[in-house]
């Protein structure tokens, strides 16, 4: 094949420029992984018989993986953690523009706990482990629009292109297996508004971007060969030679070696994944727990996510994402509920909290807790106010999340809004004051996590943020 490029074929002694390394690598795309593979199969360091160095966190923290639990679409936060007994007496009153009326709470609250915790009658499996949380009722996040709120959550910018939380943790730690990606997300077949730009890797190497991994049909797209072994095997040692040659002439090329990466990842993943993912291992104790054994498909198949969460860092996969099916045809997150508030939180809460109250339990019962952060959290949160009295409209002023597991104090409320929900006004947290103190529940400062790119030492932060201190243990 040529690797020149040009149209003087027909001129005698004409040669064409040579084509660069990216160029031969995007037009040998397909061909280029059996290449990969080639040279695997040829070493067996494949098999994993040679330690590869293991990332070092900045300083010692027991947190050695980290679960999140994301609710797209803005989760209320005065019907769930947060209650308002001003708002319900303004119910149904005008709110301050004319054209609104207030909206209180339709679900009561009591308290759980030794720590006496007020939770929402929509989440009665969270409120029994409310002594094991962190629940930061002063959030904020600067942007009311689904995509731009989504994508700050996860990368702590509100435009695409730069890397997610998942991506820097991994780049910074690595995987603990290395039969295993270290950053995974498990989705059901909807992924929140912003896009795949939720989970890239950025301007970080290719190796750091979530694999999605699927509730239902095959787990991972293109990761069975469609060849038997021997078949296989012979094109392998067929390209064997190419391989060694391509990789010889390429030199030192970052795209190539991300691509080479991740296809011996994939090669790698071919035997351990699929046992990884199976359940057939666990109890029938434990599918009850998370709620395997419902009739109501959403639900079991965010259930069937939950417990691969707990699977996939027990392997030692070092960030794993969880996020809800879409309900209702609700295509800005399944929790934008600007009507029909009562049915919309009730629905998605049925799905969610069984499992999400398992996976922390599980954790628990099994001593993994301690080294696992799991946090729930959210865009942004939700008006008290109604434009149709049956619902609530996006609010950046004012939310809640909540963490779980090693280095933070269980039991804790941290944070206030005023006295209707509608603004922080206690302890106000930004989105990167939560990525700062992530990245120190994990053993990494903020500020020296850095990656070069377009001529500046870039972070995760930026030049914000500071470590939530009064909420670690």
């Amino acid at each position: 094949m040529s690797m020149r490029k040009g149209n003087g074929e027909g001129c005698p002694g004409y040669a064409g420029a040579p084509l660069t390394r990216r160029e031969v690598l995007k037009q040998a795309a397909n061909g280029f992984g059996m290449l990969a593979l080639s040279s695997l199969m040829a070493d067996k360091a494949y098999a994993g018989l040679v330690p590869t160095p293991t990332a070092m966190p900045h300083f010692p923290s027991k947190v050695k993986n980290v679960i999140l639990c994301f609710m797209p679409g803005g989760v209320s936060h005065m019907d769930t953690f947060d209650p308002k007994p001003k708002l319900n007496e303004l119910h149904g009153q005008l709110s301050g523009d004319g054209q609104r009326t207030w909206q209180g709470c339709p679900w009561s609250f009591k308290r759980y706990g030794q720590s006496g915790m007020a939770v929402s009658e929509l989440l009665p499996h969270i409120a029994t482990c409310v002594d094991d949380l962190v629940v930061v009722r002063s959030m904020v996040s600067g942007f009311p629009l689904h995509p731009r709120g989504n994508i700050l959550f996860h990368t702590g910018r509100n435009v695409g292109g730069h890397p997610s939380l998942g991506s820097w943790i991994t780049y910074a730690l690595g995987s603990e297996n290395k039969n295993l990606p270290g950053y995974v997300l498990l989705h059901t077949g909807d992924i929140p508004p912003g896009g795949l730009e939720n989970f890239s890797n950025g301007f970080l190497p290719a190796t750091h971007q979530a694999l999605p991994v699927k509730a239902e049909g095959n787990a991972i797209d293109n990761l069975v060969t469609s060849d038997d072994p021997r078949l296989q095997q012979a094109k392998l040692d067929l390209l064997l030679d190419q391989d060694r040659a391509f990789g010889a002439s390429a030199g030192s090329d970052d795209a190539v070696e991300a691509a080479i990466r991740n296809y011996e990842m994939a090669y790698r993943m071919q035997s351990l994944v699929p046992d990884v993912l199976d359940l057939d291992k666990e109890t029938e104790a434990t599918k009850r727990l998370y709620g395997l054994d419902t009739t109501n498909k959403d639900k079991r198949n965010y259930s069937l996510q939950c417990l691969r969460a707990r699977r996939l860092v027990e392997e030692g996969v070092r960030f794993v994402e969880v996020t809800c099916p879409v309900l209702f045809g609700q295509n800005n997150g399944t929790w934008d509920q600007h009507s029909y508030l009562k049915r919309g939180h009730e629905a998605n809460a049925l799905v969610t909290d069984q499992a999400v109250a398992a996976l922390i339990k599980d954790l628990k019962s099994r001593g993994m807790l301690e080294e696992t952060l799991l946090i729930w959290g959210t865009e942004f949160g939700r008006t008290p106010d109604s434009s149709n009295g049956d619902g609530r409209d996006h609010l950046e002023t004012a939310f809640t999340i909540f963490m779980a597991g090693g280095g933070v104090k269980g039991g804790t409320l941290y944070g206030e809004t005023d006295e209707i929900g509608k603004k922080a006004v206690e302890n106000i947290t930004t989105v990167h004051d939560l990525h700062a103190t992530i990245l120190h529940l994990v053993g990494l400062d903020h500020e020296k996590l850095t990656y070069r790119f377009g001529g500046r030492d870039l972070s995760l932060t930026d030049v914000h943020g500071n470590v939530i201190r009064p909420i670690l243990a």
